[in-house]
């Protein structure tokens, strides 16, 4: 289950208000919480985004 955390985090992606780096290290911040089924999702969502 994708968190609100985890969508605002993406949503801040998509609009580019992250920097690569910024973006990196929250991702590294909550990645140990999620599945890997839901970090396939959210690579194909951000692939979605490009």
């Amino acid at each position: 289950m994708i968190t609100k955390e985890v969508r605002e985090w993406m949503q801040k992606v998509k609009s580019g208000r992250y920097s690569h780096d910024t973006a990196m290290q929250e991702l590294i911040r909550f990645s140990s919480f999620l599945t890997r089924k839901e970090m396939k999702m959210i690579k194909a969502k951000l692939a979605d985004y490009s």
